[in-house]
């Protein structure tokens, strides 16, 4: 049985890991609390779905650039400089969110704009932090720190969505950003207390030269590229997080709370498979982890579209009442989804921390988290626009699908992918 639990030997091998991971936990909650919180308030000021995902897609090209442009940056200087001035920028964004609100001066263009600067600087301050883990903890560590970093993710959007939800219907906006601001204050304790970590290797500096040389690697590096490819189609075409205040307001019933709680549900699936995460980190085939379990979180966001198409033939008996069968059906089948992306993303950020060389892990870092931040933008753009021309069920319904179908052609296509061998790290 014990077998089967967590490995927690990257925190024993490493205090200045334990640091900055209960750093990183107790920021992050904070940050997804001030994500849904936007959400909430932008829908509360337009009731448009479609401009709640504007939220997310508003910040998609300036997260690109300052991803890159961050990874070149902890390629050539103090990773945790680099980290620490990314945490700043962050804290006052948010900072901003909490005065503005309190003063009542804040408008939708407000939102959208600090939170495309949040969403900049969280991109260079992901890419930095993964960046440094390796150099913390030995290589056969990797995995497990992988599957504790979805105990973190499990956490702070399992608590953070749901306390925005609670805090929102019962306190309004202001105490929810200024939440933020007090948790926020934990990174810059896990950051600080990090000794120098300067990049191993020839040094690049940042400019033209360095993107090319980045870019070069990843042509060569034929399995991080596909897994970068598996995520965006699963994150594009998967991930409805931009109906969920439509859904608690117009199909399911609870308002706010409903949308904390179908938030919170991917977390816990994503914290319940960490915390039974031991058999998962050693199993080394981790090409086919990642097709595996891609496809099983198609064919959860599959069932989730099946469902609210059947709560548009069971609605609510009134405008107040709520759904509960439905509500609960729909947070187990996202609890699955959770569960199976958390797996997926243990396989390939230990793929990226393992294959990767230290003097280019940080531009790579910075595709990656491009990638996994930015694929659910997409994913916020797709399922808002087609909802609005079509019904709330069928994004979900027809994602779930593509992605199925796709992950199998592309792994189909790419043999080398499959038989990805932890043991033998080739990027």
């Amino acid at each position: 049985m014990s077998s089967a639990l967590i490995d927690l030997r990257p925190f024993r091998a490493s205090p200045a890991f334990t640091r900055l991971w209960i750093g990183s936990t107790l920021a992050g909650m904070g940050g997804q609390l001030t994500l849904v919180t936007i959400m909430l308030h932008v829908f509360e000021l337009t009731q448009s779905t479609f401009a709640v995902s504007m939220v997310a897609v508003a910040g998609l090209v300036p997260m690109i650039l300052a991803g890159l442009y961050g990874g070149m940056l902890a390629d050539a200087f103090d990773r945790r400089i680099v980290g620490l001035i990314a945490a700043v920028i962050t804290f006052v964004s948010t900072l901003m969110l909490a005065i503005l609100t309190w003063t009542h001066l804040e408008t939708i263009w407000w939102l959208y704009a600090l939170s495309i600067i949040n969403a900049a600087a969280n991109s260079v301050g992901m890419a930095t932090r993964t960046a440094i883990i390796p150099r913390l903890i030995p290589r056969e560590l990797l995995a497990p720190a992988s599957a504790l970093n979805g105990i973190t993710i499990g956490i702070m959007v399992m608590v953070g969505p749901a306390l925005a939800g609670v805090l929102v219907a019962t306190t309004g906006y202001g105490w929810t950003y200024t939440i933020d601001v007090v948790l926020m204050l934990a990174m810059f304790l896990g950051l600080w207390t990090l000794p120098p970590l300067r990049p191993e290797g020839t040094i690049v500096r940042p400019g033209l030269e360095s993107l090319v040389d980045g870019w070069r690697f990843l042509k060569r590096a034929k399995n991080i590229r596909m897994q970068y490819i598996l995520d965006i189609v699963a994150m594009t075409f998967g991930q409805p997080v931009a109906l969920y205040p439509a859904l608690g307001t117009l199909l399911l019933g609870g308002g706010a709370v409903t949308t904390g709680a179908l938030t919170a549900a991917v977390a816990a699936g994503t914290f319940l498979s960490s915390l039974f995460s031991g058999r998962v980190v050693r199993y080394r085939w981790h090409g086919r982890g990642i097709q595996r379990s891609i496809q099983a979180y198609g064919a959860s966001i599959l069932a989730f579209g099946v469902i609210l198409l059947i709560g548009v033939w069971m609605p609510p008996a009134s405008e107040t009442a709520v759904n509960l069968g439905l509500i609960v059906a729909a947070c187990i089948v996202l609890a699955a989804s959770g569960a199976a992306d958390n797996v997926s993303s243990i396989y390939r950020n230990t793929m990226m921390q393992a294959a990767v060389p230290d003097s280019i892990r940080s531009r790579l870092q910075g595709v990656f988290v491009v990638v996994v931040t930015g694929g659910p933008r997409l994913g916020a753009l797709y399922a808002g626009t087609l909802a609005t021309f079509t019904a709330l069920w069928f994004p979900p319904l027809l994602g779930g699908l593509a992605v199925i179908a796709l992950v199998a052609l592309l792994v189909r296509l790419t043999p080398h992918f499959r038989e990805y061998d932890a043991e033998n790290p080739a990027p």
